[in-house]
C-alpha cells in the first residue's frame, strides 16, 4: 500500500514538473500562432506516456539505482581494497556511458554528417567504425573520470583546483583539435551525463563519502559529474586529432 501512495506521488511530481512546458507550448500555440495543436489525440496520448515513463524511471531510481550504488561504494569502503574500488570506479563509468541513450544518438549523427562532409568515407561499415569508436573514446574518458573524482574523494583533494586545470586542457587542445570535431567534443560532455549515468555516478560519490572517515557527503561526494562532463571533452579532440 505505501508503495502505491509513493508511486502515484512520484507521478504527481513528473506531471508538476512537466507543466511548465506544457504551458508554454499551449501559450506559443494558441496565442502567438493562433492555431490548434495538430494530432491533438497523438499529442495528450504522448504526454501521458511521457509522465508514465518519467514516474516510473524516478521510482526505479529510488527503489533500484541509487541505493545500489550507495551501498557498493561503502563495501568497496570498507574493504580497504584501492584497486578494486578503482577498477569498479572505471567499469561503472564505462558501462554506463556505453548504455547511455543520448551519446548513441549523438555517436550515429556525427558519424552520419561526417561521412556527409567528406571527413569518412560513406559508407556503412566506415560510419559505424566512427561511431563506436567515438562511443568508446567517450566511455573510457568517463572511466577515468571516475577514476580521478574517486581519487579525489579519498585524498582530499580541492576540486576547483582539479577542475580549472581541467579546462585550461580543454582550452589549450581546442587550440590544436580538428575544427570539425570540436562541437562534437563539448557536446560529449554533455550527453554522457544523462539518465544512466547520473545516478549511478551520483550514488557512488556520495556512498564513498559516506564511509570514509573525515570525509563530508555534502561536500566530498559531488563532484564526480564534473569530471565525467570535462574529460570527454579532452578524449574526443584526441580522438579527432588522431582520426584526422
Amino acid at each position: 500500500m505505501s508503495g502505491m501512495v509513493a508511486l502515484f506521488k512520484a507521478m504527481l511530481g513528473s506531471l508538476r514538473d512537466l507543466m511548465p512546458i506544457v504551458l508554454v507550448v499551449v501559450f506559443f500555440q494558441l496565442f502567438v500562432l493562433q492555431q490548434m495543436l495538430p494530432n491533438l489525440l497523438s499529442v495528450l496520448l504522448g504526454l501521458v506516456l511521457v509522465v508514465l515513463g518519467l514516474t516510473f524511471f524516478i521510482f526505479g531510481l529510488d527503489m533500484g539505482l541509487f541505493p545500489i550504488g550507495e551501498s557498493m561504494a561503502q563495501a568497496f569502503a570498507r574493504k580497504g581494497s584501492a584497486f578494486w574500488l578503482l577498477f569498479f570506479a572505471f567499469c561503472l563509468g564505462f558501462g554506463t556511458t556505453i548504455a547511455e541513450p543520448a551519446l548513441t544518438a549523438v555517436a550515429y549523427e556525427a558519424a552520419k554528417v561526417a561521412a556527409q562532409s567528406g571527413v569518412i568515407a560513406q559508407n556503412l561499415p566506415e560510419m559505424e567504425s566512427y561511431s563506436n569508436g567515438l562511443r568508446l573514446t567517450v566511455a573510457v574518458s568517463v572511466g577515468v573520470a571516475i577514476v580521478l573524482g574517486v581519487l579525489r574523494i579519498i585524498k582530499g583533494w580541492p576540486i576547483h583546483i582539479m577542475i580549472a586545470i581541467g579546462y585550461l586542457g580543454v582550452v589549450v587542445m581546442t587550440a590544436f583539435a580538428p575544427r570539425n570535431i570540436i562541437g562534437i567534443a563539448y557536446d560529449s560532455g554533455g550527453v554522457t551525463t544523462s539518465t544512466i549515468t547520473v545516478p549511478l555516478v551520483t550514488a557512488l560519490g556520495i556512498g564513498l563519502a559516506s564511509a570514509i572517515k573525515g570525509r563530508n557527503p555534502m561536500l566530498d561526494g559531488f563532484g564526480l559529474i564534473a569530471f565525467a562532463s570535462l574529460l570527454p571533452m579532452m578524449f574526443v579532440m584526441a580522438f579527432g586529432m588522431v582520426m584526422g
